[in-house]
């Protein structure tokens, strides 16, 4: 048991280390977002992991409000990406509505 729990605590170390790599380097605000959920996501792993190695269920209502929290925060990032892309361009103030000019 124990050497599975070290080769899962070693992979969700490279794992967490591959997403703060993304964090520090992404191109775009979405994809730092993206990494922090993920990073949440690994933390929720390594405590369940913990959990199961010393057999303690006391950490299970941990478990369950940070995978709340990373719930919440995949939403609202989510909606705040999906109502930015919805803002229609600024229209130029001496044309009419419409998009066309008089001809």
């Amino acid at each position: 048991m124990t050497v599975v729990a070290v080769i899962a605590g070693a992979l969700l170390a490279v794992s967490s280390a591959i997403a703060l790599v993304r964090i520090v380097r992404g191109p775009s605000v979405l994809d730092r977002a993206v990494a922090s959920e993920v990073i949440v996501s690994i933390v929720v792993c390594a405590i369940g992991l913990e959990a199961a190695t010393t057999r303690h269920a006391a950490v299970l209502p941990i478990l369950v409000s940070l995978s709340l929290v990373g719930f919440i925060g995949s939403v609202s990032v989510a909606r705040f990406v999906a109502r930015d892309r919805d803002d229609p361009p600024p229209q130029d103030p001496g044309r009419p509505p419409g998009g066309r000019g008089q001809r």
